[in-house]
């Protein structure tokens, strides 16, 4: 689909999928790179997951056909209607132009179609994560748990909730 300047697709092939793997280990993409094991496996599993529809995994790409944001997320192992939101990431450069709003606007679409009936997300407690708490809070999002220590000592994991119907 174009937005605007923008293209924003579902992740169909595993070229796309490598691409997004290069721009989320790339300089563009989070503000906080002190990475856990954990997050480098899912940037370099989870585009591929996206093709066997494990979850489901959008891109945006700017004019000229470079990845300038992700937003994936995965129905719960209950299969009952609960989604989480794991990531949803815009490069640098593109931020505050209304691409992250764009990417969630697609993610919500989907979501009505799949009659879902509620939305967890989580972040990190840190100063860096503030404009991403600050998005969940102005979206509609409930901060409903904290886990001390999660990503490393000293770094909670915030847990949002949004029910949708």
């Amino acid at each position: 689909m174009l937005v605007g300047q923008y293209r924003i697709e579902r992740i169909s092939t595993t070229e796309e999928a490598g691409r997004i793997v290069d721009f989320l280990l790339s300089d563009h993409s989070f503000d906080d790179t002190r990475y856990t094991p954990g997050e480098l496996v899912h940037f370099r599993e989870l585009p591929y997951r996206a093709l066997k529809e494990e979850i489901f995994f959008w891109y945006a790409e700017d004019e000229l056909g470079n990845i300038i944001g992700i937003n994936c997320i995965a129905e719960n192992e209950q299969k009952t209607g609960g989604f989480s939101w794991d990531y949803l990431v815009v490069h640098h450069q593109y931020r505050k132009v209304g691409l992250a709003a764009m990417l969630i606007e697609q993610m919500y679409a989907f979501l009505k179609t799949m009659n879902a009936r509620y939305l967890v997300t989580y972040t990190c407690d840190l100063p860096e994560y503030d404009r991403i708490r600050q998005l969940f809070e102005r979206s509609g999002f409930t901060l409903v748990g904290r886990c001390p220590d999660y990503y490393y000592e000293g770094e909670d994991r915030l847990i949002y909730h949004r029910k949708l119907v």
